[in-house]
């Protein structure tokens, strides 16, 4: 049996299972123990480590900077997809990158000169992507949209960890990935802020392909079993 998913007028299977990729957040780890947490995520299979960069004025909150995605990095092998949530990423953009950000998203609301440090990121080999807030429209990307190979869209409002997922993203999910299929383009949807067992499929049946999760990971009594779990979710989604 197939189906149209309202909306983008495709056809797929129903039961069409996509490679969702598992990205967990250490922020939402043990901060003294950064190193346990990446054995965690590699023993679980993860596909990214997702570290938040929080410089206390883009958001209301400090977390990790320069010298500890270089420490992560030297004591993992999983890809870290480097999130900055930082005015004026432009500033110290070489150093996060020398440091070891294989993905690395800046957001569209602190970047004065966009186009300027996407040929940064893609200079220097690694992934480049933009973040959305939740109040800001997919629309502002129109005209980068075929220079990105992602796009992180906030689901929360950033800042902190285990706050509660706006299901208005969703729909700005399935309106991105509208926009990427009318243009062929390649580009990946990514999604951060209170993927749990609830949400994860509601997301993944919207196109988001990349799942950042945080607090239902480590947050569980058995993170392992929580991996496993969204995994499995995800990766049983319809898309739609």
């Amino acid at each position: 049996m197939r189906l149209v998913c309202e909306g983008l007028g495709r056809e797929i299977a129903s039961k069409e299972v996509l490679r969702v990729l598992l990205a967990p957040s250490i922020l939402a780890s043990d901060l003294a123990d950064l190193a346990a947490a990446a054995e965690v995520c590699a023993e679980g299979a993860a596909d990214l480590l997702h570290v938040d960069v929080m410089d206390g004025r883009f958001v209301p909150n400090l977390s990790f900077g320069i010298p500890v995605i270089r420490a992560l990095a030297r004591r993992t092998s999983i890809p870290l997809d480097v999130h900055l949530m930082v005015e004026e990423p432009s500033r110290l953009l070489e150093e996060y990158l020398d440091a070891g950000a294989s993905w690395l998203s800046v957001h569209w609301e602190a970047t004065a000169h966009l186009d300027r440090v996407l040929q940064q990121i893609r200079d220097h080999g690694a992934k480049c992507g933009v973040a959305l807030n939740p109040s800001t429209s997919v629309d502002v990307l129109t005209d980068v949209l075929s220079q990105l190979d992602f796009v992180l869209l906030m689901s929360v409002n950033p800042g902190f960890a285990g706050q509660e997922h706006l299901p208005y993203v969703v729909d700005k999910a399935r309106r991105l990935r509208e926009m990427i299929e009318k243009r062929s383009l390649a580009t990946t949807v990514a999604m951060d802020g209170g993927i749990g067992e609830k949400t994860i499929g509601r997301a993944v049946a919207a196109g988001v392909e990349v799942c950042v999760a945080g607090s239902s990971i480590f947050g569980a009594a058995d993170p392992l079993k929580a991996m496993r779990r969204l995994r499995a979710l995800a990766e049983g989604a319809e898309t739609c």
